[in-house]
């Protein structure tokens, strides 16, 4: 917080003659200021605190905090904290039941583990995939996603009210459709459940350039992208919200995935960027970066 200043430039009152024309004591205009204005400084931050947690109900402290220093407030977390705390603003989790989506007893080959030690560093070289549920008033129907591991953008996804490999076929279809991939230079990490493994998707896969990867049996750690992103899903928009049938989680849950955790929700892992802040600054970077002398030397 700024103390004031006794000069405050030419035509202003400085502090000496606003204190004189008050009558009273300099010491005693400082002594006010103290008592009063840290005071106002927090209720000011409190209230926009509250804005912000009420517009974006599912952030912790850290993503409010990212928040307010994106609006130039020189915050930190531990007193984002504490006020969140305070007027009890802490988003609250809460378990749910959840159903099977994964069936990895079958007679399809099951692939190699490739995504265990890869570490993408651009778009498009890594995808992961998952299906989770989602319940209805009466029943559950399933969503079909695809994220690209380096921004973790989400590039498709899918709904049905089945579990069939038509489901994860459509939503690899719109990440193929969406993103340019360069044959021989993409692993596809999934699980091991039969709509990953079967005949089609490995062939539409591979008619992709793309290589199969799935994780090892028992470890759900190998594919711990995919499941902290439903776990994200399931927490920000599905468990607040009521839908009557397939149509209207469609509609709910593609407006999330395409506007709100695409474009605006701040993603801890990318420097609190959105997805597709991240690729758009990744790709400026890039396209700053001069080209190699013996690229431009090939050229001439």
């Amino acid at each position: 917080m700024t103390r004031p200043q006794g000069d405050d430039g030419p035509g202003a009152l400085g502090v000496d003659r606003m204190c004189a024309l008050a009558g009273v004591s300099r010491a005693s205009f400082y002594r006010h200021w103290l008592q009063s204005e840290p005071a106002r400084e927090e209720t000011a931050l409190r209230d926009l605190i509250q804005r912000l947690a009420l517009a974006h109900r599912f952030y912790g402290y850290r993503r409010i905090t990212a928040l307010l220093r994106r609006e130039g407030h020189a915050v930190n977390r531990k007193r984002v904290a504490r006020l969140m705390a305070e007027d009890n603003l802490l988003c609250l989790r809460r378990r749910t039941f959840r159903p099977a989506t994964t069936e990895s007893r079958h007679d399809f080959r099951v692939w190699p583990n490739l995504a265990r030690r890869l570490i993408p560093m651009e778009t498009d070289q890594l995808w992961v995939a998952d299906i989770t549920y989602v319940r209805l008033g009466a029943g559950f129907i399933y969503l079909a996603v695809i994220l690209d591991a380096y921004s973790r953008k989400v590039v498709g996804w899918a709904m049905a009210d089945h579990l069939r490999a038509e489901l994860a076929l459509a939503a690899l279809d719109m990440a193929l459709t969406s993103r340019t991939v360069i044959r021989g230079g993409l692993v596809h990490h999934s699980d091991r459940g039969i709509q990953y493994a079967c005949g089609d998707y490995i062939t539409r896969l591979e008619a992709a350039g793309i290589q199969p990867s799935m994780s090892r049996a028992g470890c759900p750690y190998d594919n711990a992208m995919a499941e902290s992103f439903m776990k994200t899903l399931k927490l920000e928009e599905v468990d607040g919200s009521r839908y009557p049938d397939l149509a209207t989680a469609e509609a709910a849950i593609g407006e999330f995935l395409e506007t709100v955790y695409n474009r605006t929700r701040l993603h801890s892992a990318l420097d609190y960027l959105s997805p597709v802040e991240f690729e758009t600054r990744s790709m400026s970077v890039a396209a700053a970066q001069p080209l190699p002398t013996s690229i431009i030397n090939d050229c001439h």
